[in-house]
């Protein structure tokens, strides 16, 4: 094509159609998205996009946001543009099924009042200034006006910056229990007393652990009956605790719950010493013997020793053994600090410490098919105890005569996700179906089909401990006006609730995971300015002795021979205190020539950066396209020659 013709007015027009299409066709195609981000930072996971497009109706987000109070602090505007962005992805992939709406509260207006009605509130940025709003609600928009409190709105009063890698996961979390407004049910596998139970000693009842306090707050509470031939369909989520001794019968019927897709968690204890079992004379028994699933541990393949317990010299925990004796530390007594909780998990990010007691450890199983991602672990000064030798121990310093590090760092907590086969290949076992058969023939009838293999991926959270739900491992109890009140000490709780909410949200909210942060600082620049801050630290530093020593001088240029005050200043008082002004001047004068120089440092590092973007990379693109342009004029020579 000749090049001349582009540039006549049929050319010119051609293109002019060409730019109007293509337009056109961009504005028509929103959700066509290309993320060119290192972690992906505006792209939705696959979970988010089938939560969204399976919405039951239409749902409004609400950000409520102080944008003209925070025109001085480019670091919020800044996340809050990174905020409205994911919102928008997310309202582009619910083909408007979605809402939002951008709320700046005004003092004194009726947003103001909006957003109080929904539980967020005004909060200062730094002492003495004025509160902003920073929070999200979302809720279904009949239900706006009538009852915006309800279970019909999801608020997350504060969206903080720790929340960042997380953001996805918190507003689909509300989508999710906004969209499926009912208490979800959580079904209770157990024979411990930790949803309560009687003491036969002081002959009353005992109450229930604090955590199913906070559970029962968020879920309704279902107990299952170890003798149950199925799991009750309505029961969402199953929790066991410490299970043994579990029938044929009870074991098929938790199988095939997992089976058809329900979410499990289960806690496991090789030696579970906070819970003990009391004989009919009163007679404490410890109840440490292991936890047991048979079959049903290998068919998700997972390896629990439940003979062993896990003893690590870093994570001991210090006890007292008694008042006025000095506290020592306990190597089955574990506190896992944030660096031994995986972060990229919902479940245990952001959390801080997790306390647990002779807990065990879980395993991948060799030649297992299911996904296995630890969510705590010991440290490699770690070993593997006899769980026997724990359950008498009296003076925790005697495990230290016993403990060779190992070096091997072993999981306590696991996430196990994937598709998973029965632990029943042949179905219901035979002589169940006899005794149910003697039992009520009928009964049969009513059991639902056997499942050989799951229908989707399954999704279970499985700890190595009991303990840490026991009430002395991570809260103090106490009363006010009748009602309990609980003052933890660690996150336990936080992190069973996390796991609840994980679970209840289904497969493709439990499959979000956090990603990378928004934010890319510039390497360069803060090693300049720590660079910067050292020197400031040293000099003030110098400056600070420098005025203590002119203060001692003066002092004592202020008194005469027997230590008395001198009334008139001194010509030897007056030429110190020169002095002293001139050095302190002096000092100021190199401290702010420090700052101006990081700040010149700092401007000149982005002027080279500006400098490669609009005119090296421009130029290295034009060199490029000469040498193209070379290398074929070289091939066309050569093809006439």
């Amino acid at each position: 094509m000749n090049i001349n013709f582009l540039f006549s007015r049929i050319g010119l027009l051609i293109i002019s159609v060409a730019l109007v299409i293509c337009v056109l066709v961009i504005s028509s195609l929103p959700s066509v998205r290309i993320d060119l981000t290192q972690d992906d930072l505006y792209s939705l996971s696959p979970g988010t996009k089938n939560i969204v497009s399976d919405l039951q109706g239409p749902l409004e987000i609400m950000f409520f946001y102080s944008e003209s109070a925070t025109e001085d602090t480019p670091q919020i505007r800044t996340y809050a543009n990174r905020v409205q962005e994911l919102l928008r992805e997310i309202i582009i992939a619910s083909n408007n099924r979605i809402s939002l709406s951008v709320i700046d509260p005004q003092p004194f207006s009726e947003e103001e009042d909006l957003a109080t009605q929904f539980g967020i509130q005004a909060v200062p940025i730094s002492q003495g200034t004025p509160g902003i709003y920073f929070g999200l609600v979302v809720a279904q928009p009949e239900d706006r006006e009538n009852n915006p409190q309800g279970r019909a709105a999801e608020t997350l009063p504060l969206i903080r910056p720790e929340l960042e890698q997380f953001l996805e996961y918190e507003f689909m979390k509300l989508i999710t229990k906004v969209n499926e407004p009912d208490l979800q049910v959580v079904g209770l596998l157990t024979e411990l007393d930790i949803d309560g139970g009687f003491d036969p000693v002081a002959g009353q009842a005992t109450a229930q652990w604090m955590i199913m306090d906070i559970i029962r707050q968020l879920y309704a509470v279902q107990r299952v009956d170890n003798t149950t031939v199925e799991i009750d369909e309505e029961i969402d989520i199953l929790m066991i605790v410490h299970p043994q001794g579990l029938s044929e019968r009870m074991l098929y019927a938790v199988d095939q719950f997992v089976m058809r897709g329900g979410k499990t968690m289960v806690f496991l204890d090789p030696n579970a010493d906070s819970m003990v079992s009391r004989t009919q004379q009163g007679n404490l028994i410890p109840a440490g013997m292991s936890s047991e699933l048979p079959g049903l541990l290998e068919a998700w393949g997972i390896e629990f020793p439940g003979d062993k317990v896990l003893t690590d010299n870093e994570l001991a925990l210090r006890v007292s053994m008694g008042q006025g004796q000095r506290p020592i530390a306990h190597l089955g007594m574990l506190g896992a600090q944030r660096n031994f909780l995986t972060q990229s998990d919902s479940v245990t990010s952001r959390l801080e410490t997790i306390n647990m007691s002779s807990p065990g450890v879980i395993r991948q199983a060799a030649g297992a098919k299911t996904l296995f991602e630890a969510l705590i672990v010991s440290s490699s000064d770690s070993m593997l105890m006899d769980a026997r030798l724990l359950e008498d121990v009296t003076d925790p310093s005697i495990l230290f005569d016993e403990f060779v590090s190992e070096g091997i760092s072993h999981t306590i907590a696991a996430r196990i996700s994937g598709v998973i086969e029965t632990a029943f290949p042949d179905g219901r076992p035979i002589v169940e179906v006899e005794a149910l058969d003697e039992e009520d023939p009928t009964e049969e009838e009513s059991v639902s089909e056997h499942l050989s293999s799951s229908n989707n991926e399954v999704n279970i959270l499985v700890f190595a401990d009991t303990d840490m739900l026991s009430d002395r491992m991570w809260v103090q109890v106490g009363q006010f006006m009748g009602q309990r009140i609980p003052r933890p000490f660690s996150n336990n709780g936080d992190m069973v609730i996390n796991a609840l909410d994980n679970l209840g949200g289904g497969a493709d909210l439990s499959s979000i995971r956090g990603r990378g942060t928004y934010s890319r600082p510039f390497t360069r620049v803060i090693q300049l300015q720590r660079q910067a801050d050292d020197r400031l630290r040293v000099e003030e530093a110098e400056l600070l002795d420098r005025l203590a020593e002119a203060e001692a001088s003066l002092a004592e240029l202020n008194q005469d021979e027997n230590g008395e005050l001198v009334g008139q200043v001194t010509p030897e008082i007056q030429a110190e205190v020169d002095r002293f002004n001139e050095q302190m001047l002096e000092t100021r004068r190199s401290l702010r020539e420090v700052q101006y120089q990081l700040t010149e440092d700092i401007e000149q590092l982005g002027a080279n950066l500006k400098l490669i973007n609009t005119a090296l990379i421009p130029v290295l693109l034009s060199l490029l396209a000469l040498l193209l342009s070379y290398l074929r004029a070289q091939r066309r020579k050569a093809a006439h020659a």
